[in-house]
């Protein structure tokens, strides 16, 4: 008998694919964790039943939160990632040399648990000496941080269960406040075919605070409609002005140099988001 599963990822649409065995599953005290692996994408880890990471895509994803952001600021040396707990921000991070420190708060430790024993290739950086790792709130620990980082990312879940605070105007303001003087962030912020609001919205929070506002999107196959926003805040650096002696060569599949700036580049339909009010 052949088994799938089916992301429902609007109430008339949805992803599947063919599942070749489940490999773990329960209940934390945060959401629903499962890990399947499948035939087309390999491990696949499932939070809530949204696709969160598999071994095919996931370079896609964490590399262009990780290296946008730390390509753009000139030397990032204390980095922060609030969610995140497969690793596959941290693993892209320490690729950056001038990174002295990276921090990653997770509030669910068995996604840290279940990445390392299933994910590997994902999470096998978290063991790293310039790595501290932390199972707490990431909303609590930006309120309790100031001035503390070059470099801040939101590798959070979409605005659902305990995501949803990581999507509001306070916490972007708390963000801002534990970066250094000229700090950026960047956060996840879904996909703007099912979610055109919410992408709007916060870009419109994130300018009120941060002098350099911008969105970039980048192709994730296994993501609501394969088309996905990131938000960029930045006190000092821009990330479309950077010169080229700043890039260095690091192992990627994903971003290029050339792709640091495309992904700029946006579709009328969602630059147009950036207007909305």
């Amino acid at each position: 008998m052949e088994f799938w599963f089916t992301e429902k990822q609007t109430e008339h649409f949805g992803i599947t694919a063919r599942v070749k065995r489940t490999l773990h599953t329960e209940q934390t005290d945060f959401q629903k964790l499962d890990v399947v692996e499948t035939e087309e994408f390999g491990n696949m880890l499932l939070l809530d039943g949204m696709v969160m990471t598999t071994e095919k895509d996931e370079f896609v994803y964490h590399e262009m939160v990780a290296h946008v952001p730390l390509f753009t600021h000139p030397n990032p040396k204390q980095v922060l990632v609030v969610g995140g707990g497969d690793g596959g921000v941290i693993r892209e991070v320490l690729k950056h040399p001038s990174v002295e420190k990276a921090t990653l708060v997770e509030i669910d430790g068995k996604v840290i648990e279940y990445s390392k024993k299933y994910l590997p290739t994902i999470a096998g950086s978290l063991e790293d000496p310039r790595v501290e790792v932390k199972v707490a709130d990431g909303f609590m620990h930006i309120a309790e941080s100031e001035n503390d980082y070059d470099v801040i990312m939101v590798d959070s879940t979409e605005p659902v269960g305990p995501a949803v605070k990581l999507f509001e105007k306070g916490f972007y303001e708390g963000i801002s406040k534990a970066l250094k003087e000229d700090g950026i962030f960047v956060a996840q912020t879904d996909n703007p075919w099912f979610h055109s609001e919410l992408v709007a919205q916060v870009y419109q929070d994130v300018k009120e605070i941060f002098p350099i506002t911008n969105i970039y999107t980048a192709n994730i196959p296994t993501y609501p409609s394969g088309l996905w926003t990131f938000t960029i805040g930045s006190k000092k650096h821009d990330p479309l002005a950077v010169s080229d002696d700043r890039f260095h060569d690091i192992e990627t599949n994903y971003y290029t140099k050339e792709i640091h700036s495309a992904a700029f580049a946006l579709p009328k339909f969602v630059a147009d988001l950036k207007e909305n009010k």
